[in-house]
């Protein structure tokens, strides 16, 4: 199977090279999207066959296996291996032969309008994806992102976003139909402009501005649980918890007994790349985490309230690191439904308050000993406590254990 695969423009009439001309005209199958199929169709010799591209998908890929005694020439917007069909045509067809011929991508459109260089820009596609990517550049304080956008994802979608957690200090660059010298439009907004007006599709924008992120979040500026100032994890106990779950190189973070939702947002901050799951028994901790998380600026922490144990964590991407901030009095049982699901190599933080009445009492067992003895019922290595005291609170021992890889 070979699949030539042409970029075109949104041009009436767009430029196609002689060389390209010259592979339609001896072509006699097309396929591209309803878009492609009106401007190219006066191009296209009488008794071409065109296939069009519409989900599901699955439909258009048997069509293509049907074809066995032509090549399939593809037309798609701009650059097809920019978030493009040829990317989704490998996959489906690893052993296909296919050329790819290329125009501008809408996004170097834009930025050739608007004069700007654009080698350091930021790409993020929120085409048919959802906000993850964006986020995670939003977070790593890009100062120039450029965004490929749909019909739910609109420049106004995005600015109210951005307004939403506190990024006010960018200007939108709007390209409207780029390529089309009847419809084509460009527009230079600031956010709250952008996000009153709607846009026509296709378009596509570039945000150019600063955010300034700060390392440890200072703790009054939280929204406290009834303001109680004992129910958030200060910050540096915050930023050690942090160092020892060692997020750099983890995926997905799970933190259980959010509370404020102090932990789970410096996270987010330090650590863009993570997927942040936040667990809180408490009804209350969902209006916290919301406010919490705007007014730091941490979009895209997955919220999830009511008793942990009770939760159906298997649908939920398998944590790589977990801190447990609160757990009622069942450490053990939530250490044991953590284990099912922890990755090999995953670890499992937690702060352990000691205290003389804590030490001194004989009705409940201290924390660290549920937890030292959890660990070596369910074969998790410990590592050696880091023990801190901070101004005139009790001490704190930072514990952490590693689920080992299991043999196979």
């Amino acid at each position: 199977m070979r699949f030539i695969v042409i970029g075109i423009s949104d041009a009436p009439k767009p430029f196609i090279q002689p060389e390209v001309m010259r592979l339609i005209q001896n072509s006699s199958v097309f396929s591209g999207g309803k878009r492609h199929r009106q401007i190219m169709s006066p191009q296209l010799p009488k008794d071409a066959v065109w296939i069009d591209i519409t989900v599901p998908l699955e439909d258009v890929f048997s069509r293509y296996n049907t074809i066995t005694e032509s090549d399939i020439v593809v037309f798609a917007s701009g650059d097809p291996l920019f978030y493009g069909f040829a990317n989704t045509l490998k996959r489906v067809f690893p052993e296909a032969e296919i050329t790819v011929y290329p125009t501008f991508n809408s996004l170097q459109l834009l930025a050739h309008r608007l004069i700007m260089p654009y080698h350091d820009m930021q790409i993020v596609s929120l085409t048919g994806r959802d906000w993850t990517h964006f986020d995670q550049a939003l977070l790593s304080c890009a100062h120039k992102i450029g965004v490929l956008t749909d019909k739910t994802h609109t420049p106004s979608a995005i600015a109210e976003r951005m307004l939403y957690y506190g990024y006010k200090d960018y200007q939108m660059y709007v390209g409207e139909h780029l390529g089309n010298p009847t419809e084509e439009r460009i527009s230079t907004l600031c956010l709250e402009e952008a996000a009153e007006q709607s846009f026509t599709m296709p378009n596509c924008s570039i945000l150019v501005g600063s955010h300034r992120r700060r390392f440890g979040l200072p703790d009054e500026e939280f929204q406290l649980l009834d303001g109680r100032e004992k129910m958030i994890t200060k910050m540096p106990i915050r930023l050690l918890s942090l160092q020892r779950l060692d997020l750099s190189e983890k995926h997905t973070f799970w933190d259980i007994g959010f509370c404020t939702g102090s932990v789970s947002i410096e996270a987010r901050t330090l650590f863009p790349h993570l997927k942040v799951v936040a667990f809180e028994i408490r009804e209350e901790g969902r209006a916290l985490m919301e406010a919490n998380s705007r007014r730091f600026g941490t979009p895209g922490i997955d919220v999830h309230i009511g008793d942990f144990l009770c939760q159906p964590i298997e649908t939920l991407p398998p944590p790589d690191a977990v801190f447990i901030g609160g757990h009622g009095g069942r450490l053990k049982e939530i250490m044991e439904k953590v284990n099912e699901v922890l990755a090999d190599g995953g670890c499992m933080v937690m702060n352990s308050v000691t205290s003389a009445v804590v030490e001194q009492s004989t009705h409940r067992a201290h924390s660290k000993e549920v937890f030292v003895e959890t660990c070596h019922r369910l074969g998790l290595l410990l590592e050696a406590p880091l023990k801190i005291q901070l101004n005139n609170y009790n001490s704190i021992e930072i514990l952490k254990c590693r689920k080992q890889p299991s043999s196979r």
